[in-house]
């Protein structure tokens, strides 16, 4: 494993870097606040080609590798958390169109995603009822003619109003088929049937829309099935798998903000006749922040490139994913703790990068998931 990024990697961590700063973190606050992605930062990342970074670049990506994609999501997150959640799942869902898609599906799909045509892109699993048990799925889908027939709910859908298509999971496996009755679908927006619902009101990523999902006779064509006929569980744990490096990207983004903005206040912030760097338990907690973030953005690594080198990596996408959301609470949450009352105010990122943080420790597998899934992999 090489530590130093590719010429490549090192070219779209720039283009991230670069944007980040110049259009996203001018305008997170304002997106935190009204709970708007601007279209131009949407436009922006798919000009810059971050929005399908490991899709083949016949398919319109970039073809960059894991590697960059989550060099890049830590440098858009490190700005906004809200945009990095648009551009991950985006990414997640090219993907997935890329691998899976067959009979023209990826074709058409893939590019549109990543020009920004089709807007974002959306990943629709769990359900009101079905979170990290995808085995309860009661969303349904049967076959009609030339056809395919979605009937459910769907629930956390993130991006969902921005979305232009959707890959939607679906039962079509008899009652008590399990994981095993499981299909996966594309559904484009605005299709006939398809309901999106209004935003939840979050604690954080606020800018990033979280939706539910109905989906009442909404009929898709037969080729809008995703891979094989209850084969859909696979699809979904693929998925999760590459999801999951990005979130320890985007955790490990957020918790880099949170101690460039702390080193700043402490050097800057006087206490007792000193400033509050110089105090020993200052100190101490800025140690702790980088010596965490620093192991997390390895694991992280790790995950990446053995995803990028085609070998296993469910285990080390888990492990990163749990230990860099757990940092990243943990880093943000001192990070208040070291900006004081301030912390506590809107008028400082402390508060909100603890927000966003928090989430990254539920969505796409939970930390109590990921250790079910590091421990069957040790005890196997």
């Amino acid at each position: 494993m090489h530590l130093e990024p590719t010429e490549t990697q090192a070219l779209v961590q720039r283009t991230a870097r670069d944007f980040a700063a110049r259009v996203v973190a001018p305008l997170a606050a304002s997106i935190d606040a009204t709970s708007t992605l601007p279209a131009e930062v949407l436009s922006g990342l798919a000009t810059l080609g971050l929005m399908a970074i490991n899709v083949p670049t016949e398919l319109g990506g970039s073809g960059a590798g894991a590697v960059a994609y989550a060099l890049a999501v830590q440098e858009i997150a490190g700005a906004c958390a809200s945009t990095a959640v648009a551009m991950s799942v985006t990414n997640m869902v090219g993907e997935t169109l890329a691998r899976y898609g067959a009979g023209g599906l990826a074709a058409r799909h893939c590019p549109r995603l990543a020009s920004g045509e089709h807007g974002l892109g959306a990943f629709a699993l769990s359900e009101p009822e079905a979170g990290s048990d995808a085995g309860a799925l009661r969303t349904t889908a049967r076959r009609e003619g030339g056809e395919w027939i979605l009937d459910g709910a769907k629930q956390w859908i993130s991006g969902g109003p921005q979305a232009g298509v959707f890959i939607v999971w679906a039962r079509t496996g008899a009652p008590g088929s399990g994981v095993r009755g499981l299909s996966c679908f594309v559904v484009e927006g605005g299709a006939k049937g398809l309901t999106v619902g209004p935003p939840e009101d979050k604690m954080g990523l606020r800018g990033s829309s979280t939706v539910p999902l109905e989906l009442a006779g909404c009929r898709v064509p037969v080729d809008a099935l995703l891979g094989v006929e209850n084969g859909g569980f696979k699809i979904a744990m693929s998925a999760l798998d590459g999801g999951r490096i990005g979130i320890a990207a985007q955790a490990v983004g957020i918790a880099r903000a949170a101690l460039k903005e702390s080193v700043e206040y402490a050097k800057q912030r006087r206490t007792f006749g000193a400033a509050l760097a110089e105090h020993q338990a200052i100190k101490f907690k800025l140690a702790d922040m980088t010596s965490s973030i620093d192991a997390a953005h390895l694991l992280g690594l790790r995950a990446a490139w053995r995803k990028e080198r085609g070998e296993p990596f469910t285990r080390e996408a888990s492990m990163a994913k749990v230990f860099a959301s757990e940092a990243a609470v943990r880093v943000t949450n001192a990070a208040v703790q070291i900006h004081g009352g301030y912390g506590y105010m809107r008028e400082l990122a402390a508060e909100r990068h603890l927000r966003d943080a928090r989430a990254t420790m539920i969505y796409e597998g939970t930390s109590e998931i990921q250790r079910v899934v590091i421990a069957r992999a040790l005890l196997d």
